[in-house]
């Protein structure tokens, strides 16, 4: 057997595998002859059945079988040993004229090779690393919240602006009738708002659905219509007043503080409120690094420039998936997955250049922590040793979520990384000023 390669440019090869007789012809006569003492053909004892009519049945198949088994393994062989960094799949070039009767074989692959280039993770211009706080506002919002939340109802027989009015919305024509609960802040605007005002148990208000929440996804809620419905739905519907409820709050006292943070953690309304901004701050980590993720993944994509091997590429892409692609579908598809390409050939550098590789040691250590997470969450607070080998040997044999797990940690690993070595500035804001900064 011999294999050649032939470089058409940096990014594009051609592999040549020579298959000789001698390569395949003695496996090909034991199979055979196995086959020989099993073959079941009229006319002929088990076992008896000449090796012509055996060759003349299988001989073929067998060949075939044989010759791409040979293929394969040296393709591979080859592609290892000369430490060759290809992307996608060897392609194998069409062969009208093969001939299966000949001795000898010479098949070609083409290769698509991955690009030579340089990651500078130093832009000169910084990149933003956001540090959300959670400030005053957001902190006495959130205890009014509990309180409103553990507090009591209180029935009334007419509507204040903080009272829960629960109703029945109803349109005939639209086969619309659900009750439902609602408070006056989901109401858009001060017209809809003040014909709940002053309103009685009993009463009927008349509402145009235009315009009627802030947010139109309320009316699938409240109306119980579809998502398709609720977008651009322009009719009257009614609005029975079943119960107004007020809702009383409830006292911050050591009760409450025992029953949202168990026994003695809090005892003080500035340690409840210490407890409400580490919880909301540690939330806004994850919300802020994962912002940073993405910043540097679209600031590596666009600032990485190399060239990739596209022709070859859109012409895997049309046997790599389960359904077969034309050019167009595939070039379609290319044009989709390019920055996906891109981003991962540069991630797949940096782990290697800097050691970023995720160990089985590593990803035990890490599953026992989420698993630890998990338990606490369920008042299992010092789980035994025992335990978490148990549950974490569990997990990591299932390769699906050692995959996700794995992932996980490798972008924590990339993470710290660019904390520590990408052009960032650190921009303190609370979170409304982050979401208005980053989502609006």
């Amino acid at each position: 057997m011999n294999i050649t390669r032939e470089n058409i440019d940096a990014l594009n090869a051609v592999v040549k595998v020579d298959i000789t007789k001698n390569d395949y012809s003695d496996k090909v006569e034991k199979i055979l002859s196995d086959y020989r003492k099993t073959a079941n053909i009229p006319g002929f004892r088990k076992g008896h059945v000449p090796m012509g009519m055996v060759k003349k049945q299988y001989g073929k198949a067998v060949l075939i079988d044989e010759v791409n088994k040979l293929l394969q393994d040296a393709l591979g062989k080859y592609l290892v040993e000369e430490k060759l960094d290809v992307l996608g799949n060897p392609l194998p070039k069409a062969q009208d004229d093969l001939n299966w009767d000949a001795d000898d074989f010479s098949f070609e692959f083409e290769l698509g090779l991955s690009p030579e280039f340089e990651v500078k993770l130093k832009g000169k211009k910084a990149i933003t690393h956001y540090n959300i706080v959670a400030d005053d506002k957001m902190i006495d919002d959130q205890v009014v919240n509990i309180q409103k939340q553990y507090g009591k109802l209180v029935s009334k027989t007419e509507v204040a602006e903080e009272d829960e009015i629960t109703g029945v919305f109803k349109n005939e024509e639209k086969e619309i009738e659900n009750t439902t609960t609602l408070t006056l802040n989901k109401i858009k605007g001060k017209v809809n708002a003040k014909k709940f005002i002053g309103a009685k148990v009993g009463d009927v208000i008349k509402l145009k659905t235009k315009n009627l929440f802030n947010d139109d996804h309320d009316l699938m809620n409240h109306l119980k219509v579809s998502h398709d419905d609720a977008h651009g739905l322009e009719i009257e519907v009614t609005f029975t007043i079943n119960e107004v409820n007020a809702r009383e709050l409830a006292d911050l006292d050591q009760e409450l503080f025992d029953k949202l943070f168990g026994k003695g953690n809090v005892t003080s309304v500035t340690e409840l409120k210490d407890k409400i901004k580490e919880d909301a701050e540690k939330q806004f980590v994850q919300q802020a690094d994962q912002k940073l993720l993405n910043d540097v993944t679209e600031y590596l994509v666009e600032n990485t420039k190399f060239d990739l091997p596209a022709e070859f590429l859109q012409k895997w892409l049309q046997t790599a998936g389960e359904e077969t692609l034309d050019e167009a579908q595939a070039k379609e598809e290319y044009e989709k997955s390019e920055k996906s390409i891109r981003y991962q050939l540069i991630e797949g550098k940096l782990i290697t250049e800097n050691n970023l590789q995720v160990n089985f040691d590593e990803l035990k250590a890490y599953a026992a922590d989420m698993i630890k997470v998990q338990m606490a969450q369920f008042g299992q607070m010092n789980p035994s040793e025992k335990e978490l080998e148990d549950i974490s040997a569990r997990v990591l044999s299932n390769q699906d979520e050692v995959k996700r797990l794995s992932e996980q940690l490798t972008s924590q690993k990339l993470l710290g990384f660019y904390k520590e070595n990408a052009n960032l500035k650190v921009k303190e804001m609370t979170y409304d000023k982050f979401v208005k900064e980053v989502y609006s």
